[in-house]
């Protein structure tokens, strides 16, 4: 299966499998953290520290204080694993 990764930090987007993205270093399910669960959901190279989980567990922010984009982010996390199925060009 082929899911859809996008890094909430920077943007990136690339279509993996599980395993694929795990080798890759993304911080995505089902490898790393659980669908509809909010956690870092990264690229290799973008730190955790500027994630909507950050925000929420480790600056006090509620959900109220998320900017639009990271509540887009949210709204992604929950719907999983659906908003992420593609299916490989």
């Amino acid at each position: 299966m082929s899911l859809r990764h996008v890094c909430e930090v920077c943007g990136a987007e690339e279509v993996l499998t599980p395993d694929e993205a795990y080798q890759a270093g993304w911080g995505y399910p089902p490898r790393q953290g659980e669908f509809g669960v909010i956690s870092p959901r990264v690229c290799p190279g973008c730190p955790s520290t500027a994630t909507v989980w950050w925000a929420l567990t480790c600056d006090g922010y509620t959900e109220e204080m998320l900017s639009d984009r990271q509540r887009e982010v949210v709204a992604r996390i929950r719907a999983e694993p659906a908003s992420l199925i593609m299916e490989r060009p």
